[in-house]
């Protein structure tokens, strides 16, 4: 039933769901979902198991000897009794974001559903957009806000249900690549520069704390993603993030100084740092349209939940969506346990997720 259905060269698909008759001035809202999954494992080949009446126990996944227990997830508890859905242990799950993709198709199918049944139901323009590349920072590389039409939207893109997110870190990625000197170790006094160990100098300059394995909340962080290399040449990436812009930006220069510090002590040898920007705090973009989370707030209550309005530890499209000039806070969708093989999805919660949703559609239609 929607119209003007699109997949653009780059693989971004979006449609509009029209107006219900009398709403056709309402501001069209748009809802994005994204298809990718996160690339550090495999999403392909999913085999997805069904836990009717969860027990509220561990659940032992019948691949790879791995088991999602409940004593490292202590939100298992507020689950039992509900229908559970995993995979097998030996892919991703892909709950992020397919179950999003899920929701925001299956409130459409509902509205139209809706609108025959009930006409007195009524509803605004929905646009739909569904993003691929989200996982690596670029799903709005080639998106186009004005093409889209909506003048509002929702990324549903969360964990738990009733979830809804208008706060999110700044974002930067850092490559360091050390060139060292290599030489026999037998003849290397005073000539080898050995890239790895100058590797281990750069690190050890970033306060030990600041590691995503020590933080919470708006605590920032830097996060030494990979490392690879030899005597002769190494490569770091890092991700820092912050909420705060301030501290986000002092993260950063002192990346730099720590670069530049390693590489004065080792003048034989060459370090080379590229910062990069990712995204930034969709608050700074929110703060002057926040009836979008008062009323996500209000559709949480109409649906049932009890709305849980928290920080992102990440991003989202909506991040740098907003930025492009679409306001765009995230919502749950009730998956958790997101890029591993322990995900998980929540039924229920996924068919609360799109009684929100036509909660949220009705009061903009209004």
């Amino acid at each position: 039933g929607l119209q003007d259905v699109k997949v653009s060269e780059f693989g971004v698909v979006t449609g509009v769901l029209p107006a219900a008759p009398g709403c056709e001035g309402a501001p069209a809202l748009g809802l994005l979902a994204h298809m990718d999954t996160a690339p550090a494992f495999s999403g392909e080949n999913v085999k997805p198991i069904l836990h009717e009446k969860y027990d509220g126990g561990d659940i032992a996944l019948p691949q790879g000897g791995r088991v999602i227990k409940a004593a490292d997830f202590p939100f298992l508890a507020g689950l039992k009794g509900k229908t559970l859905i995993t995979a097998d242990g030996s892919t991703l799950l892909g709950a992020d974001d397919k179950a999003g993709v899920a929701e925001i198709m299956t409130l459409c199918q509902r509205v139209m559903a809706e609108l025959v049944a009930h006409p007195e139901k009524k509803h605004g323009p929905i646009a739909v957009g569904f993003t691929p590349d989200e996982e690596i920072g670029e799903g709005p590389d080639h998106f186009d806000v004005a093409a889209f039409g909506a003048r509002y939207a929702y990324t549903v893109d969360g964990s738990a249900a009733g979830s809804i997110e208008y706060e999110n870190f700044n974002a930067a990625s850092a490559k360091v690549d050390i060139t060292g000197v290599s030489v026999h170790p037998g003849a290397a006094k005073g000539v080898m520069e050995n890239a790895l160990l100058i590797a281990q100098e750069l690190n050890a300059l970033l306060p030990r704390s600041a590691v995503p394995g020590k933080t919470d909340g708006y605590e920032g962080f830097f996060h030494l993603d990979a490392l690879t290399g030899t005597t002769a040449s190494a490569h770091m990436e890092y991700i820092i993030r912050d909420h705060d812009r301030a501290k986000f930006e002092e993260k950063k220069a002192l990346m730099e100084r720590s670069a530049a510090q390693v590489g004065a002590d080792h003048p034989t040898a060459r370090v080379e740092l590229t910062l990069k920007d990712s995204y930034y705090n969709m608050k700074e973009k929110l703060t002057d349209c926040m009836h979008l989370v008062d009323n996500a707030k209000r559709a949480a209550e109409l649906a049932g939940l009890t709305p849980a309005v928290e920080p992102i530890r990440g991003g989202t499209d909506g991040a740098r969506l907003s930025y492009m000039g679409l306001p765009c806070p995230n919502l749950g969708t009730g998956g958790y346990n997101f890029h591993g093989p322990l995900e998980l999805a929540c039924v229920e919660e996924m068919d609360a997720v799109v009684e929100v949703l036509r909660h949220i559609v009705e009061l903009y239609s209004k």
